[in-house]
């Protein structure tokens, strides 16, 4: 499928008037700008081909639903809908996602691992918006305020794990499907929770956004299980986050990297 193909398709199954559709041909993508909210997104076209190319006409329904999904959610901000403290939540990224908008604004971020960055959103039920300094102006918060609203957020999402055994390890899977999976790495509580009931070292792994993976690993095959877990996950997600796991002592995460048939060396040993 050809870039201009897609975009043809595009049109068709997303019919707005006020949509203003702009390809770069220089970068292959395709910036969609609504015009009555002087507000847009912008869409690698070979990547969506790429998925297309694997997945069939799913990866077309996808990133409609997304792109529609998307200017739902301004719609909603620019109308005032979202603009209470129980819309915000924090989000999980990797160190290399961008931290301005396309738009150039810097995006609210707090540190969190090597790894890891924390990102903040505001929730439109089925997608959200990443806050960025404008919308933090919007809302009337500093970025203390809404720093603290998200952790007190993450607090309240549901903690319920599923439970699997391999080669004598035990590993649990949180999977609500909500956006924020991953975002329970911040739960403080949830992690002390699952340290009492672990027995060997205790591993999180957030190999995407919509997956948290806790590590009981009693013994070395666990950890050569958990890289190879973690990396399908990894590859698999629709936002991949990192293919490392940590280790979760003293109340602090540390990353780590598996070798093969050995216990993991800590990132700040290697060499």
């Amino acid at each position: 499928m050809k870039s201009t193909e897609l975009i043809s398709i595009l049109k068709e199954k997303m019919p707005h008037n006020h949509w203003d559709w702009r390809h770069d041909r220089e970068k292959d993508t395709l910036r969609i700008q609504n015009e009555a909210l002087n507000n847009g997104m912008t869409i690698s076209l070979p990547q969506v081909i790429n998925r297309y190319e694997s997945k069939g006409d799913a990866a077309i329904d996808e990133i409609v639903y997304t792109i529609t999904e998307t200017f739902t959610a301004m719609e909603k901000e620019a109308q005032g809908q979202l603009k209470s403290s129980e819309h915000i939540y924090p989000v999980i990224r990797s160190t290399s996602f961008p931290t301005e908008s396309k738009e150039g604004h810097q995006f609210i971020t707090m540190e969190h691992t090597a790894e890891t960055r924390v990102f903040f959103a505001l929730d439109a039920g089925t997608t959200y918006r990443l806050i960025d300094e404008n919308v933090l102006n919007s809302l009337s918060l500093t970025e203390e305020q809404l720093k603290e609203i998200a952790k007190f957020q993450v607090r309240k999402l549901k903690t319920a794990v599923k439970q699997d055994q391999v080669a004598g390890n035990v590993f649990y899977f949180l999977n609500e499907n909500d956006g924020y999976d991953a975002s329970r790495i911040l739960n403080e509580s949830f992690l002390k929770d699952m340290k009492k009931r672990v027995e060997g070292d205790m591993t999180v792994s957030v190999p995407h956004q919509d997956v948290l993976i806790i590590g009981d690993i009693r013994n070395e095959t666990g950890y050569d299980v958990l890289a190879q877990m973690a990396m399908s996950f990894f590859t698999n997600g629709k936002v991949p986050i990192t293919s490392l796991s940590f280790i979760y002592e003293n109340d602090q995460l540390e990353p780590i990297f598996i070798m093969a048939k050995n216990k993991p060396n800590k990132e700040n040993d290697k060499k």
